[in-house]
């Protein structure tokens, strides 16, 4: 028996299936948190890009249509800017995340920046010299998080992509 126990003891055949079977594991939540994490940033990069298109656009728009303090007059285009990547929506057109199916999560708020100058304020030349108010927009968008694990099981409330971007209205 102490011979038989000795063998077994000394046996290496297994010792690499018994160690990759310990260290799988490890190996697969290193993979699917490297990929999660890389989505992570990708989907928000997205969400940044889409916002500073959404303020970009709006800041092409009519001094008429973005009133100081009001709603801006195409607002739903702007949103479509940010979600879709694109003024004008047909029933085909997919969102830039397939998860941003709500169009509440972009916001587009318009204020106005004194020109006068008071103060040591910077005062905008050009397009606003006789302007005694500037609009500028801000574009904020907060998108709730999909893991890409979710599928899996694994759920992360309370993620959110967040970006805003502002621009000075042109009025062109």
């Amino acid at each position: 028996m102490t011979k038989l126990r000795a063998r077994v003891w000394s046996d290496r055949r297994g010792a690499a299936a018994a160690e990759m079977a310990l260290v799988t594991p490890l190996l697969v939540i290193l993979m699917f948190g490297s990929l999660e994490i890389g989505k992570f940033f990708w989907d928000e990069n997205v969400v940044v890009k889409a916002a500073r298109d959404g303020a970009r656009y709006a800041s092409r728009q009519s001094f008429a249509s973005m009133p100081c303090g009001g709603p801006a007059t195409n607002e739903n285009q702007i949103k479509n800017v940010v979600r879709f990547g694109k003024p004008v929506v047909t029933v085909a057109d997919l969102p830039l995340l397939y998860y941003w199916t709500n169009p509440a999560t972009i916001t587009v708020t318009i204020d106005c920046y004194a020109n006068a100058g008071v103060n040591g304020a910077r005062v905008y030349d050009g397009l606003y010299t006789a302007r005694a108010t500037v609009p500028r927009v801000f574009v904020t968008a907060s998108v709730p998080y999909s893991p890409l694990v979710g599928a899996i099981g694994f759920q992360s409330t309370g993620l959110s992509l967040n970006a805003t971007s502002q621009a000075t209205v042109f009025g062109l």
